[in-house]
């Protein structure tokens, strides 16, 4: 099964995210899906994260790693999160919505990535491709792939995940840690072409 998706269905999933944001920062509800009237694609259980940019700065970026309710939907859920409650940001405000550029990844299911040592770890991972989690007891964390983007060393991204567990920057190297990795598909609309006040 291939994991692209046609430009219609791209366009849908994005309507779908711009539609929601509208709707719950004007104070309303999250609009009903008719999944009877999407593509088979669209309807497929996947886990996504959407994204919130403004003026290219991240203003909210939340998901899900487990497939558990139809892409669209899980995209308008997830949309709902990313707006009103990622923990880092203020809610989305109607105001900041034309300014507002969204971005979907679907991901592909997690892999547990074996390794014999430490060490080999930052060579297994591959940037620009990899998203991965780290899980240590109760405290877990993730990057998707676009992270890659700020932060190419695989060393420096293994410390910064650590640490977004909570835990020290070389909690990486723990010999209990449990590493997974995924890949996404990306779906992003253009840039606002307004980015004035």
């Amino acid at each position: 099964m291939t994991d692209e998706y046609t430009p219609e269905e791209q366009a849908q999933l994005l309507r779908i995210a711009r539609q929601t944001l509208e709707a719950v920062t004007a104070g309303g509800v999250r609009p009903v899906l008719d999944l009877e009237t999407l593509p088979p694609r669209l309807r497929e259980e996947r886990a996504c994260f959407v994204t919130l940019l403004m003026n290219d700065e991240l203003r909210g970026c939340t998901g899900t790693l487990m497939a558990r309710r139809p892409l669209a939907e899980e995209v308008a859920v997830t949309t709902v999160q990313t707006a009103l409650n990622d923990p880092r940001f203020p809610p989305v405000v109607a105001a900041e919505v034309p300014h507002i550029q969204i971005e979907i990844s679907v991901l592909t299911p997690s892999v547990p990535l074996h390794y014999d040592s430490p060490d080999d770890l930052p060579k297994l991972i591959r940037p620009y491709i990899d998203g991965v989690t780290l899980q240590l007891g109760p405290y877990r964390s993730t990057f998707l792939p676009q992270v890659w983007e700020r932060v190419p060393d695989p060393v420096e991204f293994l410390t910064l995940l650590s640490r977004k567990m909570g835990l020290p920057g070389d909690t990486w190297r723990h010999p209990k840690l449990h590493v997974e990795t995924y890949q996404t598909v990306r779906i992003a609309e253009p840039e606002p072409h307004s980015t004035a006040a």
